[in-house]
């Protein structure tokens, strides 16, 4: 496996400190030392893969940390990253019993980083996983390089399978590269743990390749040759493009999809935000929060967030805006978009009408200022190409239909699994996802 591609110096993402610093030791034996190790712990119910959490914790606490990460990696692959990125305000964390008592909750994301990145700074993730299986001779090609794929090519390479992973773009990793606030995860971390997964066996990425339905050009690889090819198939798609308002002057430059915005702050060293005083960021979502809070840290002076219901009724997790708010973030609820105004071309600003019940209302008509807007109210679903898989179906929301008990579609030679699936969950829900869809293959592909 060659090294996989380092991002360039001078991304604003390198400007952000981390939100949650990493523990030192004597930090992370007095935190795991408040830990009740509860009996059919709820944190442990609450984690999507079912990480044994007072188990790894009574590890740090006795000084085994070598024994700690092999809990967490063992259930978690991606257990790394994940210690970083998982809202565990909602998960685990948020499931601690000392939150019932008024207490501060164990901090289980920070255990779970120290204990993963202490031992992987002087050990291989091979070395703390079972040992690799011989090879088997079977082949699976997985398309998309998000955490779903990642996530199940190291699980299918330790036991002895061939996996074959297809991405579009140049930099593999999906949204945990590309899509992650920098203040909790950079992109050289993700890629970097990628290259520990792609280490435990017989792993290939194939970047800038695209699949597709029918016949292949260069650079594309079809649906058809790999049914062919291939003994299985994993759709670990993600989701497509950032949503439009389809309101007039949408198509100023300035007018960003705020996924695409995200992965430019992340990747992009020529990107700058000099220019911009007022942002506008649409949309009441975990997106929408994390590039507003981005823009704010940044040193944008005037970031809004325009939602068209109220703050109760955000999907955003409340935590996420509470901070975001601390930082300075602005929220206007109630308010749409009616249209975008442009000057030579570029934004200018956005006139915003009264909503009730998320609608357009008479009355209340506002126009504000802005150089910058994100536009954070969803993905495309990224399915087209099942269309090409007999068989693979979808539901009403456009996303692959699997049975949840193997993450298998209605074809017996695919399973998918992830954002395609879920909609857009967790990178944790997508590695367990991959867990399962593994464990099916395994079992139909005649592997012990």
């Amino acid at each position: 496996m060659h090294p996989l591609p380092v991002l360039p110096d001078g991304r604003l993402e390198q400007r952000f400190s981390e939100s949650k610093p990493a523990y030192s030791n004597a930090e992370a034996v007095t935190e795991a030392n408040r830990c009740l190790y509860c009996v059919e712990a709820p944190c442990i119910k609450a984690c999507p893969t079912g990480i044994d959490i007072p188990n790894f914790i009574h590890k740090i606490s006795t000084g085994n940390v070598i024994g700690a990460a092999r809990t967490i990696l063992k259930e978690n692959i991606l257990g790394a990253s994940c210690a970083r990125v998982c809202p565990v305000e909602v998960l685990c964390a948020g499931a601690c019993v000392y939150n019932a008592w008024g207490r501060e909750p164990i901090a289980i994301g920070r255990l779970q980083r120290f204990a993963t990145e202490e031992t992987l700074e002087t050990k291989s993730l091979a070395s703390l996983l079972p040992a690799k299986k011989p090879s088997t001779g079977k082949k699976i090609a997985l398309i998309g390089a998000g955490p779903a794929s990642i996530a199940a090519a190291g699980l299918l390479a330790l036991e002895g399978h061939q996996a074959t992973i297809f991405e579009r773009k140049s930099v593999p990793g999906g949204l945990n590269s590309l899509g992650i606030a920098p203040y909790k995860q950079s992109g050289n971390q993700a890629l970097e743990e990628i290259q520990w997964v792609f280490g435990l066996g017989d792993v290939q990425l194939m970047t800038e390749v695209e699949v597709v339905a029918g016949q292949a050009g260069q650079a594309q690889v079809s649906a058809e040759a790999l049914l062919k090819d291939f003994d299985a198939v994993f759709l670990g798609l993600g989701l497509g493009a950032d949503s439009k308002l389809t309101v007039p002057g949408e198509d100023a430059k300035g007018v960003w999809g705020a996924v695409d915005l995200i992965e430019r702050i992340k990747a992009d060293p020529e990107f700058r935000l000099d220019h911009v005083k007022r942002a506008l960021v649409i949309g009441g979502g975990n997106t929408a929060i994390d590039i507003a809070h981005e823009l704010k840290l940044l040193g944008v002076p005037d970031v809004a967030m325009v939602y068209r219901r109220t703050a109760a009724d955000m999907s955003g997790y409340a935590h996420e805006l509470a901070s975001a708010r601390k930082h300075g973030v602005r929220l206007m609820e109630e308010r749409v978009v009616a249209e975008f105004q442009s000057h030579d071309g570029k934004v200018s600003g956005a006139k915003l009408a009264r909503a009730e019940k998320g609608k357009p209302v008479a009355g209340g008509e506002e126009t504000l200022s802005c150089e910058l807007v994100a536009l954070a109210i969803g993905q495309a679903t990224a399915t087209v190409v099942t269309k090409a898989f007999p068989g693979v179906a979808l539901d009403k929301h456009g996303n692959v239909t699997v049975d949840p008990k193997t993450q298998r579609t209605g074809n017996p030679k695919v399973w998918s699994g992830g954002d395609c699936v879920n909609g857009g969950k967790e990178v944790v829900n997508a590695v367990q996802e991959a867990k399962i869809a593994v464990r099916d293959m395994i079992r139909a592909l005649g592997a012990k």
